[in-house]
């Protein structure tokens, strides 16, 4: 039965208005999820910075350590020994046996890598013999600084 009043075939008016667009939200201030990446790129940034300037930094005291033993050497045989010092300790970043070798093999490790074989074939080769000769070209030594103060900066760069 039915109640008074009421028919389930009647219709019910409803007043419908148009749908209207909600308001955007505000530029400003950003939601939290834009907070955090602006911390995250602000955090990658300074880590960036951190460590081109620890590089650079670690470069320069490199290249410092290096002209300072050459250039404190009194003769050049003297500057040629230390080259070979100083290329000697970098060489333990790459190779572990590296104090270990002598003559050509450890000529062949300043080579390993190079596109060109500037210690077995070019002025490098002064450091097989050049420390123990009475009197050395000053051109020979200038060249064989070149080459190996290069290839002590390259190697000194690597993560030990």
């Amino acid at each position: 039965m039915a109640a008074a009043g009421w028919s389930p075939v009647t219709p019910v008016e409803l007043p419908l208005r148009d749908v209207h667009a909600p308001v955007a939200p505000p530029w400003w201030p950003p939601a939290p999820g834009w907070w955090i990446v602006g911390a995250g790129l602000l955090v990658v940034v300074v880590a960036l910075a951190w460590w081109s300037l620890r590089r650079r930094h670690r470069r320069r005291a490199a290249e410092r350590l290096f002209d300072e033993a050459v250039s404190s050497a009194p003769t050049l045989p003297a500057r040629v020994a230390a080259m070979s010092e100083l290329l000697r300790r970098a060489a333990r970043r790459v190779d572990a046996d590296a104090a270990t070798r002598a003559g050509d093999d450890w000529l062949q490790l300043l080579d390993r890598g190079m596109p060109n074989a500037v210690f077995t074939d070019g002025p490098g080769a002064l450091l097989r013999d050049g420390a123990f000769r009475a009197d050395v070209d000053a051109e020979a030594v200038e060249a064989l600084r070149m080459v190996a103060r290069a290839r002590f900066l390259e190697w000194m760069e690597r993560r030990g």
